[in-house]
């Protein structure tokens, strides 16, 4: 059995799948896009929010509400390659600029999207 230290440095060896993905309504293909450093985590965070009527953005929770968990998919838009040396890269800046170039380029705003312009807030 390994020790508390041992246990410690293989977890933060572990690569996660980090980049940027969006949750789609099939119905009407709007989205919500967000990064991450765990892709995997952070759709079952979001899963977790809505089905707890939790979630931080009120239009997706009202869609996520009205057309139902089923009328929902989870994709993966960019995974971002890591380094061997994760010392030298910063992911969660090169994620949020990931995420920052999706937005601008698919806006997902009004009928297209779950977002908020910053200029509408």
């Amino acid at each position: 059995m390994k020790n508390r230290k041992a246990l410690k440095n293989s977890y933060k060896a572990r690569k996660f799948k980090i980049g940027v993905a969006q949750i789609r309504n099939t119905i009407n293909n709007k989205i919500y896009i967000e990064s991450s450093l765990n892709l995997d985590a952070i759709w079952n965070r979001h899963k977790f929010q809505l089905r707890s009527g939790l979630h931080l953005n009120t239009a997706l929770q009202k869609e996520w509400n009205e057309f139902g968990e089923d009328h929902f998919v989870y994709e993966i838009l960019r995974e971002i390659k890591q380094e061997d040396n994760e010392e030298a890269t910063d992911y969660r800046k090169e994620a949020k600029r990931l995420e920052a170039m999706l937005i601008e380029k698919l806006q997902p705003f009004g009928n297209k999207g779950y977002h908020v312009k910053k200029e509408d807030v």
